[in-house]
């Protein structure tokens, strides 16, 4: 990960935090428990619980770099900064499929905390891109792997 910005709301940067403590505090004993245990089963060379606490700790310690990185490059989206006028991140938006009719609420967000089951897309996704910086009654073109949908912003709001 290069030292790209990294947009994140509040609750991003508290989800953030919270997992970094957690796997320094808490993972990383339970991992070097792990391996103790295993070394005591003696010879490591065909141990493979060694082995899997031994990749779990790689991990591990490669995930606390990558947000250690995350949260020293970070920058936050206050709620007062979120625009209720224009689509910007933070922004929570009702869009309506123009053809169907459907409507949906997302909340547009930096790609470090974006969770599409949540409903919460990244500002470099394709719907996020298009609505960006978009007014309420704007149609915008989303290109889809199905082709092309035409979404309408219904509501912006902040959450």
């Amino acid at each position: 990960m290069s030292d790209k910005e990294i947009i994140l709301t509040q609750d991003g940067l508290k989800k953030l935090e919270e997992e970094l403590e957690n796997l320094k505090s808490v993972k990383r004993r339970e991992v070097a428990e792990r391996i103790k245990i295993a070394i005591g089963y003696g010879d490591i060379s065909e141990n493979s619980e060694y082995e899997d606490a031994k990749n779990e700790q790689a991990f591990i310690e490669g995930r606390i770099i990558t947000l250690e990185k995350m949260l020293r490059n970070a920058r936050i989206i206050n709620n007062d900064e979120i625009d209720i006028d224009t689509v910007s991140i933070g922004s929570t938006v009702t869009v309506e499929d123009v053809e169907f009719g459907d409507t949906m609420e997302y909340t547009i967000v930096g790609t470090a905390e974006s969770d599409p089951s949540q409903n919460r897309i990244s500002n470099e996704s394709p719907l996020g891109k298009a609505i960006l910086g978009k007014k309420r009654g704007t149609i915008v073109e989303v290109n889809v792997p199905a082709g092309v949908i035409q979404y309408k912003i219904v509501d912006i709001n902040k959450k």
